[in-house]
């Protein structure tokens, strides 16, 4: 082939392929843990959790990690034979049927959009209130949303390397000082003996508002299926991935625990509950930081929680836009989304209209005047919850339906017992979230059914819409799922190939 040809090949394939053997273990963990905030979680829902759920929010945070890492099981094993950015469509749809795989898709695409959309309104927020508190610097929230905006939009349109690069910097940050703090609450103690009432089932289980613990438990892990949507990107996606998917999932439990914990010790189990009762308990991490470390530490701290916000964003724009790539890929949404960088392979077309609807979210919030936190971030935070919990637990099933089939060689545990547990688990979990669905939105009565609406609707219209296909396009239903992905040959089969697979 004439280097001419060459050249005509690479540009011709450039657009429809992502840069593969790009992301090693550690730059997916980064991107799957920033998405879940550590210290967001920790500031927010810890105190959040023992005001209204009581004091076994540590227990419940190690209890959604152990149904987490159950789904992780047989969810990593499944990367093996379906590698796609978009991680849940593909899995639906080799598990429960294409139909299945499509309606999950669409849920996924618009959760993640949501949950994008959502922390513009949160770093405007606390941006505002950190800089007048801290610097006297006195602009509005959308400033600071805007700011963002541009940022996100530039790495989510160039390179996804500085993406993992700023992540890694900021998760170190943010987790490196609550350690820092956990260190010198346990030196210098409490002022109760230290109790593990938190990990005690009567309290986690069987205790009043156990209900509202899971909503935070499962709400603090949003974004760990992230490691599947970055296989085509992964240097060696059959190790890269489980080992992130492990790492994460291990780690945020374990932190969390630890770190919702240590309040209980700071404070006292009785103290810890009457401070939450208080006015002033979503300032709970912060007076313990100022009270055992001083107040250089609680300053730092109320400006790692703005990096925070901005680091969960730049995790969910990179995932939303690999699943905008992915379908439009499959011809399920517009074939631009499959354009691709040509000199870096990031999906920039799906990046930027990502962009441009967050952009359009946030003037229409200044243009109608809503409040940035409880009108704008807190309802479409919420509705992203709910729509990716069902998002995990379908996916559960699908892991369980693909191997039913065909073991390929894996234990039963791997690939039946443990993702069926998973599944029962998020099922659960979503149950919980739904029923309590007011204490994520702050809202109350019929505005609460009619934000959960769209995740069943759209799951249901999106298998509707898959049979629709089937029906008026057949050729095209019979070529989802089956584009190669690039990369190990293992993953790129067909359907039958897989079926047929030992």
């Amino acid at each position: 082939m004439s280097q001419q040809e060459t050249r005509s090949v690479e540009r011709t394939e450039a657009p429809g392929s992502l840069a593969p053997r790009r992301l090693g273990v550690w730059a997916i963990v980064f991107f799957v843990v920033s998405a879940a905030a550590p210290l967001t979680v920790v500031a927010s829902a810890a105190p959040t959790g023992f005001r209204i759920g009581g004091i076994g929010g540590p227990g419940a945070m190690l209890a959604a990690g152990v149904v987490l890492i159950l789904f992780s099981v047989g969810f990593t094993a499944m990367t093996r034979y379906v590698r796609n950015a978009g991680a849940f469509y593909i899995y639906g749809a080799r598990g429960l049927g294409k139909p299945t795989g499509i309606g999950i898709a669409l849920l996924t695409i618009f959760s993640y959009g949501f949950l994008c959309v959502c922390f513009y309104g949160f770093v405007g927020f606390f941006g505002q209130s950190t800089f007048k508190d801290l610097f006297n610097v006195d602009l509005p929230w959308w400033v600071y949303a805007l700011v963002a905006l541009v940022i996100v939009g530039i790495l989510g349109y160039r390179h996804i390397d500085v993406g993992a690069k700023v992540l890694a910097t900021l998760l170190t940050a943010e987790v490196l000082i609550l350690l820092i703090l956990a260190v010198a609450v346990l030196i210098n103690g409490g002022p109760e003996p230290i109790s593990f009432a938190s990990f005690a089932p009567q309290n986690v289980f069987f205790a009043a508002g156990s209900g509202a613990l899971f909503v935070f438990g499962f709400g603090a892990y949003l974004g760990f299926e992230g490691t599947a949507i970055y296989t085509e990107e992964a240097k060696n996606p059959k190790r890269t991935v489980p080992a992130a998917t492990y790492i994460a999932i291990t780690f945020l439990a374990v932190f969390y625990a630890f770190t919702f914990w240590m309040l209980t010790v700071a404070f006292g189990a009785n103290g810890v509950l009457k401070l939450a009762a208080g006015n002033d308990f979503q300032d709970m991490v912060f007076n313990a930081a100022g009270s055992y470390l001083g107040a250089w530490a609680s300053i730092v701290m109320r400006i790692l929680i703005v990096t925070s916000f901005f680091a969960c964003l730049l995790a969910f724009h990179n995932a939303c836009s690999r699943y905008l790539f992915s379908m439009g890929r499959e011809r399920l949404l517009p074939r631009a989304f499959a354009r691709t960088h040509g000199t870096t392979r990031a999906p920039h077309v799906a990046s930027l209209v990502l962009t441009v609807i967050s952009l359009l979210a946030i003037v229409v919030t200044i243009l109608t005047g809503t409040d940035p936190f409880l009108g704008f971030a807190l309802p479409t935070y919420s509705i992203g919850v709910a729509g990716l919990v069902f998002a995990q637990a379908v996916a559960a099933i699908s892991v369980v339906g693909f191997f039913a089939r065909n073991r390929r060689g894996h234990s039963v545990w791997r690939v039946i017992i443990a993702p069926a547990l998973g599944a029962l688990g998020l099922i659960v979990g979503f149950v919980l979230i739904a029923t309590n669905f007011d204490l994520v939105t702050g809202l109350e009565g019929p505005i609460n059914w009619i934000l959960l609406l769209p995740t069943p609707v759209l799951f249901i219209g999106g298998i509707i819409a898959g049979f629709v296909l089937k029906a008026k396009r057949p050729q095209h239903y019979a070529e989802l799922t089956t584009i190669a992905t690039g990369g190990d040959d293992e993953a790129n089969v067909t359907e039958q190939q897989v079926a047929e697979q030992p």
